[in-house]
């Protein structure tokens, strides 16, 4: 019997050409799997699988994991509001923990001896992918053919029709990684340092003109309604946001971050539905949250995400973490106001019977409710008590 080997597959030239490869020159049978985390179409998820069977692979699998992407990552990212360099909401990167998760899975499922990734030798997910199949999958050898092999688009074309394979594999002039939680676009511009995505790049062009306002409902910090219809399947809420969203092309942004392997890397985004989620969220954590909650969130929040986007979901320390944010999560319920314009949106305000801004104990610049003038002045002068010890011991001028 022929050896497995399970490749990650997306329909793309270089998952293609690995597919032919380990067929033809390594002589095993090739098992494709797609895991699929709610960014697909149906037409998208038919035509991937079409190509599969086309590749005369032994079989092909769709693993649907929208919802544990979304109960593993997606999530505690809407809790730590986690923007990676306060920009980008790791689109992208974070579903490959889930995907490659899957996959290793699948393997050890149908007993594979080999697993495969496309992943080129330039990037972060030749990282991701190794490191979570060998956590995942240990005892299955990766091979990474693009990694190892080197070749160019044209040499991996050339060998595909060399064995009848002549899909219509355009060079576009962007590349497209779309995701439920954002798409993430790379072409000339963002090889540079100056330069930005023209209109035309971004999947989502603008449509709508006319402002709208649309009410999101969060409870305990996850988005349960928009407008007064509820979703209890988390993953079609934000479905439905970006339906609402997108033609306004909201969500855009250019994000330069220090990549796994320690080069800089400028790609630009479109997350309509994401963005909104996050800055809505964050304003309700805003009147929900006391001081020191919002402070040590924002601490645990940007390493949870830096180390999110590295791969790194199954440290120990990431459930810890995970542990704190869901616990802030207690009061984090309301409606959030949301206007959206073209290229842009405002958070209005929100409605929360948990406002700490309640008039109830005064209202800031104009009245005092909870406390009495000579409150304030015994309070200022312990406030400073130690600054003023200090000063008087020390002199004036430290």
């Amino acid at each position: 019997m022929k050896k497995k080997v399970v490749l990650a597959f997306s329909g793309g030239l270089d998952t293609s050409y690995c597919a032919i490869y380990l067929a033809k020159e390594m002589d095993l049978d090739v098992y494709t799997a797609l895991a699929d985390t709610g960014g697909f179409s149906p037409e998208e998820l038919e035509k991937i699988e079409t190509r599969a069977r086309a590749l005369g692979v032994k079989d092909y699998v769709r693993l649907d994991v929208s919802h544990q992407y979304y109960d593993q990552s997606i999530k505690y990212m809407i809790f730590g509001n986690v923007l990676k360099n306060a920009t980008y909401p790791i689109s992208v990167s974070s579903e490959r923990i889930s995907q490659a998760t899957a996959v290793a899975r699948y393997a050890k499922k149908i007993g594979a001896d080999y697993l495969c990734h496309g992943s080129t030798g330039a990037g972060n997910d030749q990282v991701r992918f190794d490191m979570i199949f060998d956590i995942v999958a240990p005892e299955v050898k990766v091979i990474a053919l693009i990694r190892e092999k080197r070749l160019s688009r044209e040499e991996e074309i050339a060998y595909l029709r060399s064995h009848g394979v002549d899909f219509d594999f355009k060079k576009a002039e962007y590349s497209i990684n779309q995701g439920i939680w954002g798409t993430s676009v790379g072409g000339k511009e963002t090889l540079t340092s100056s330069e930005t995505l023209p209109e035309s790049a971004y999947p989502s062009q603008l449509k709508a003109t006319d402002p709208k306002r649309i009410t999101l409902a969060f409870e305990k910090g996850e988005l349960a309604a928009i407008d007064g219809v509820r979703y209890e399947d988390r993953v079609k809420g934000i479905q439905a946001l970006q339906q609402i969203a997108a033609p306004y092309a909201v969500g855009r942004g250019m994000h330069v971050g220090d990549t796994i392997i320690g080069i800089k890397g400028r790609v630009g985004f479109e997350a309509a539905a994401p963005m909104i989620i996050i800055k809505a969220h964050h304003t309700l954590e805003k009147h929900t949250l006391t001081k020191w909650q919002l402070f040590w969130k924002d601490q645990i929040s940007a390493f949870y995400g830096n180390y999110l986007h590295e791969g790194q979901y199954y440290d120990p320390v990431m459930r810890d973490m995970e542990a704190l944010l869901e616990s802030s999560q207690k009061y984090v319920s309301g409606d959030v106001f949301v206007e959206l314009h073209p290229y842009r949106f405002e958070v209005i305000g929100i409605a929360s019977p948990h406002d700490l801004m309640s008039s109830r104990f005064g209202a800031y610049g104009e009245m005092m409710a909870g406390w009495t003038s000579d409150d304030v002045k015994g309070f200022g002068k312990i406030f400073g008590n130690q600054v003023s010890m200090h000063r008087k011991i020390n002199g004036e001028n430290e």
